[in-house]
């Protein structure tokens, strides 16, 4: 079985850690974490992750910002991301589904079914 590389960028170390052990433990996947959108683009280079959860709402440079430069970029712009925030109202949905990104996960999400969710909306 192949294990799968997923990059968490968050600027919160609790939803980055909470993230990690979900994804280690109930899926032994490995986790790749960056605490900004640029540290994110830099991992998400260098790693080639196969799929992203970015968070939306971060100083310096926020979730749109971050998906802006992955997707515009050839050696980023194959790989999924999902993307993870706390608002959820309908106008914000509605400005998600204008960013291409493959889902929006809701925060709080639930550390042991994360892995499952991510599995589902991307077939694997």
């Amino acid at each position: 079985m192949i294990t799968k590389k997923v990059l968490v960028i968050d600027d919160e170390a609790d939803m980055r850690e909470i993230a990690r052990i979900g994804l280690e433990v109930c899926n032994g996947w490995r986790v790749l974490l960056a605490a900004s959108g640029a540290e994110g683009i830099k991992v998400a280079t260098n790693e080639q992750p196969d799929a992203i959860l970015l968070d939306m709402m971060m100083p310096q440079m926020d979730g749109t910002a971050t998906l802006e430069v992955l997707q515009g970029d050839a050696a980023t712009s194959h790989i999924p991301v999902i993307l993870l925030t706390a608002k959820v109202q309908a106008a914000d949905r509605q400005r998600y589904a204008h960013l291409n990104a493959t889902a929006v996960v809701t925060k709080p999400f639930d550390p042991l079914m994360l892995g499952d969710s991510i599995s589902q909306i991307l077939g694997w």
